[in-house]
């Protein structure tokens, strides 16, 4: 979304005045996405794709210094009060628990619609080159049933609107990225409309610690020097606090839905200590960053041997 073609079409659906003018804008996004992800599922070949949908704060595509600003009002032919108007209307003090996630998805469902079509034309055109594709979902920063309730009702009506207008047919399942405690507690909520729930634990522990992971590298030397903390929550998975609360969503959804499948993802899922906990937990898998999984495979492999010889 940041490269330059799509800078500029995203800019111009943040500052269209309807849904009938940011449809219109995010028919131009459509094909790129669609393009993507059929490059994605080409290079993965049948193996199982997890797509999250759209995340980021709008605000990130705005400039804010003035030379940044007269060059948004030229490329949208728009006055320079108008643009500064709309570019302050959209700061955050907090924007990290702003309207990003899920919450854009509701506030601006167009986004997602466009997002869900671009998943499910991508199926179809892949599948029709070799086995067919079953894409993964994921909706971000969910806290409560009721977000779920309404991006699946939407994602639905879309799958259902593709299938119509193409006469082909394809699955998909639609998950949750639990990043809030709220989502934690009341995962079993949330399990009812969920495939799987994938813990953001990057976001969890700063939301459980209240704690910016941005910032925090400013005194966390001196607090794990002094024991406050055993190790850096960021880079170690803090099994007791934010595993009490893995450890009880994970119960939850299952109470809910036995067969719901559980993971993490973010840079935790990627440490031996990690994967440790998840195996213990019964989770179904890990996710991490590319470079970190050759440990992540021989961590899991250590630990499968140690089980079967105890």
């Amino acid at each position: 979304f940041f490269d330059a073609d799509r800078m500029t079409v995203m800019q111009e659906m943040i500052f269209a005045k309807s849904r009938e003018e940011r449809e219109a804008v995010l028919d131009r996004l459509l094909p790129m996405q669609r393009n993507d992800f059929i490059d994605l599922f080409r290079i993965m070949e049948g193996t199982p794709v997890c797509i999250r949908l759209f995340d980021p704060p709008l605000h990130e595509f705005l400039p804010y210094d003035r030379a940044g600003l007269r060059d948004l009002a030229e490329a949208l032919d728009l006055p320079l009060s108008d643009v500064t108007r709309r570019v302050e209307e959209m700061s955050e003090y907090n924007p990290m628990l702003g309207m990003r996630g899920v919450r854009l998805g509701i506030t601006v469902p167009e986004i997602y619609e466009m997002q869900a079509r671009a998943i499910f034309e991508a199926t179809i055109a892949a599948s029709l080159e070799k086995n067919p594709v079953v894409p993964e979902i994921m909706i971000p920063l969910v806290s409560a049933k009721r977000e779920v309730e309404l991006v699946k009702s939407r994602i639905d009506a879309v799958a259902s609107e593709v299938r119509t207008k193409t006469g082909s047919n394809f699955d998909y399942c639609l998950g949750v990225m639990v990043e809030t405690p709220r989502a934690a507690l009341r995962a079993g909520d949330i399990a009812l409309n969920s495939a799987f729930l994938s813990f953001g634990t990057n976001d969890l522990t700063q939301m459980t610690y209240g704690l910016s992971r941005d910032d925090a590298g400013r005194f966390m030397g001196a607090y794990v020097q002094q024991e406050v903390f055993p190790e850096d929550p960021f880079h170690t998975l803090d099994t007791e606090g934010v595993g009490e609360l893995l450890k009880l969503g994970a119960e939850r959804a299952r109470l809910a839905d036995p067969d719901i499948i559980i993971s993490i993802c973010g840079e935790h899922g990627g440490s031996p200590e990690s994967i440790a906990f998840c195996r213990q937990n019964n989770f179904n898998y890990v996710s991490c960053s590319p470079f970190r999984v050759p440990v992540a495979r021989l961590a899991a492999a250590q630990l499968a041997i140690s089980d079967k010889r105890h």
